[in-house]
């Protein structure tokens, strides 16, 4: 490996809180702002990287992907991946210069969050000042209790009774958002390698979180639906690989699954709630209900969530504020048995004592105050007009032959292109029209998912979304009208 880069990698602690993946992506970024890595310079394969230092490939893998998003690498088919940020040419597939995409300046379809311009920023400042007024101040800036801060837990636990989602032996706990969840059930539940079953295609960082923990984690297939709304879950699968594996969890996201956007039905709900029942009666296993979008529901009648549905009172829920509000606040949490929910607190006190008390005061004053309510329905009503606006323009623009989910809520829309094409190879070349998106192999659990893709819409203006499903329908069109000669079906080097 090149001095240079040994510098910088020689240093990074898997061991260390801060994610690997992370670690790793900063490493490289400050390489390349430094001129150390120079444009036009061939990164190390992942398999090569990680088996050099010891590290699992998913920690590499994602770290060039941020470095790819961030536009200062770019894998060319056949040759590798190259830093593209300096002022040398980098070879392409055609050995013409390439370019990196500007993600500041692009139709970006590549995040799932809400639009900063929706913020209600006044009346979050107004909250602010409320709660800094407040007699209650002072405490709130002191050390707080690892399940969060009282006023906010019995408010959230009122809430969930009134609406029969928790039950007399239910507790919360406060989290730094859903991810610090996903992280907790790790430490507590899969560091021993114990068996995690997940959806597949499922949001990587539910993933990494149990993988880096040291759970065997098993992707579940969900079958995914294209051109209609219906359950995605393959419950035959769920039952036999619930009778095989003996799973400690199972992790499910019933609501607008991300990145896929479908949903259960309340039929298929009832039959995985009693496929996990009979199995938590035999090996223990727990369900975990990944709750994040539920409330960003644009048409059709609700669905209850699977932890109201649950009669044997073990189902575990996540749920956060940041999809509906402020992501930058971090603040989430869980419901579940209290026995259940006492040991996570011991695991949270030893990660991070608690959740930042202020962001909890604002957020219970947000919600205190009707602020919340108000923002939410803006929300649905703006994020409603971009889903229609993207199912539209994909009917419109994109050839026969992709496929696509049709959601009734939530983020993300899932494409399916025909199998002889490559995401992430067409990732680049859209990225060079101005149009980002994440090609499906960062959501692959078992299945490598290459031909698929997630449209995240919710942060864009309608006519950016037409405008960048145009560009995506050309560039498909011209990828599937193309010759299908050797190298195009060549398959793509590992990205970054």
């Amino acid at each position: 490996m090149a001095d240079p880069l040994y510098r910088y990698l020689e240093g990074l602690n898997p061991g260390s809180e801060v994610l690997l993946s992370r670690q790793l992506h900063e490493k490289l970024k400050l390489a390349i702002s430094t001129g150390d890595l120079k444009n036009g310079t061939k990164l190390p394969a992942i398999r090569t990287l990680a088996s050099q230092f010891g590290w699992g490939r998913n920690a590499v893998d994602t770290a060039y992907s941020w470095l790819e998003s961030d536009g200062l690498v770019q894998q060319f088919r056949g040759k590798g991946t190259f830093v593209v940020g300096g002022e040398a040419d980098a070879p392409t597939a055609a050995g013409e210069p390439g370019r990196p995409h500007d993600d500041r300046a692009a139709i970006s379809f590549y995040a799932s969050r809400p639009s900063e311009l929706l913020f209600p920023l006044d009346e979050f400042r107004a909250t602010c000042r409320e709660v800094i007024d407040s007699p209650e101040a002072a405490h709130i800036l002191q050390l707080g209790a690892p399940a969060g801060y009282e006023p906010l837990r019995q408010s959230i636990l009122q809430v969930s009774r009134e609406q029969g989602v928790a039950g007399d032996n239910d507790d919360v706990l406060v989290t730094s958002g859903c991810q610090q969840g996903f992280d907790l059930l790790a430490r507590v539940y899969g560091s021993n390698g114990e068996t995690v079953l997940i959806e597949d295609p499922v949001y990587p960082g539910l993933r990494d979180a149990f993988q880096r923990a040291g759970a065997r984690v098993l992707g579940l297939p969900l079958g995914v639906p294209l051109g209609g709304e219906r359950g995605p879950m393959n419950v035959a699968a769920l039952r036999r690989m619930l009778e095989k594996e003996h799973p400690r969890l199972l992790v499910l996201t019933p609501s607008f699954q991300n990145p896929t956007g479908l949903s259960l039905t309340e039929e298929a709900r009832r039959k995985v709630l009693d496929l996990v029942a009979h199995a938590a009666r035999k090996f223990g296993t727990i369900l975990v209900e990944n709750d994040l979008y539920s409330l960003l529901q644009y048409h059709g009648a609700p669905l209850a969530r699977m932890k109201a549905m649950d009669r044997t009172g073990q189902t575990l829920l996540l749920t956060s504020f940041s999809k509906i509000a402020f992501p930058g606040l971090r603040v989430g949490w869980m419901i579940g048995p209290r026995e259940t929910i006492a040991r996570l607190v011991e695991a949270k006190y030893v990660c991070d004592l608690h959740t930042d008390q202020l962001s909890q005061a604002v957020v219970l004053q947000f919600a205190r105050s009707g602020r919340l309510v108000a923002h939410l329905n803006k929300m649905v009503e703006v994020c409603r007009e971009r889903l229609d606006v993207c199912l539209e323009a994909c009917h419109k623009e994109f050839p026969a032959g992709v496929e696509y989910t049709i959601p009734l809520g939530g983020m993300n829309v899932w494409v399916r292109l025909p199998f002889h094409l490559d995401a992430s190879v067409l990732a680049v070349r859209a990225s060079n029209q101005g149009v980002s998106f994440m090609a499906g192999k960062y959501f692959a659990v078992s299945r490598s998912h290459k031909n698929e893709l997630r449209l995240s819409f919710a942060g864009l203006e309608p006519e950016q979304i037409r405008k960048g499903i145009e560009i995506l329908g050309r560039i498909f069109k011209m990828e599937m009208d193309a010759p299908r000669n050797g190298s195009r079906l060549e398959p793509a080097a590992a990205v970054v």
